[in-house]
């Protein structure tokens, strides 16, 4: 993250003028992107910019969040901050139980300024097992995982190419990465993106 992202957030979480900018000029809310590849940080030390939890609270503008670690995370949603929740979304639509990945600033009195908030996301390496018309059933590490298709919202991205709202050239056996959100407290996703050979 450079310096002036690192202003616009501290003037958000602070009420500065610099809140007005929409956070999708900051940089992408794609879910690739939760999975960007960390800056230069040593590879042993936790990056304080960096949260992961689940939501064991909302109170205003804060999420309460404790991570898989124990850690006890306070992370500020801002005018400046993004939520992706399946597809951009608001601070209203995130609960208690979700879990989430969080990118900021981290601020004087410990809490972090989100830039990037992604709910519930998923990043998965899978087998097909069986396709119906809405779902795509699938094996991941000898768990079954049942894949929603979201109309409107799910697409397909095959060789490489830019994705499309066609998922019908998926192959039972097939292997895939298949990007999306999982449903709290069960083996089901909604499908945001699966990346394919065709």
């Amino acid at each position: 993250m450079d310096l002036s992202r690192r202003r616009v957030l501290s003037a958000a979480a602070l009420g500065g003028a610099a809140a007005l900018v929409g956070a999708t000029a900051l940089g992408s809310l794609a879910p690739e992107a939760a999975f960007a590849a960390p800056s230069a940080l040593d590879p042993d030390a936790p990056d304080p910019n960096f949260a992961e939890g689940r939501v064991t609270g909302v109170a205003d503008t804060m999420l309460l969040v404790t991570g898989s670690d124990g850690t006890l995370w306070r992370i500020r949603v801002t005018s400046a901050s993004s939520i992706w929740k399946l597809r951009p979304a608001t601070l209203d639509q995130v609960s208690v139980g979700d879990g989430l990945y969080a990118r900021g600033v981290r601020l004087p009195d410990g809490t972090l300024a989100a830039d990037s908030v992604w709910v519930n996301i998923v990043n998965l390496q899978v087998h097909i097992a069986a396709i119906t018309r809405n779902t795509v059933h699938m094996d991941h590490k000898g768990s079954r995982i049942v894949g929603h298709v979201v109309p409107g919202t799910s697409v397909a991205a095959y060789n490489g190419t830019p994705a499309v709202a066609d998922l019908s050239l998926l192959k039972v056996g097939a292997h895939i990465q298949v990007l999306g959100a999982w449903i709290p407290d069960t083996n089901e996703i909604e499908i945001a993106t699966v990346h394919a050979a065709a």
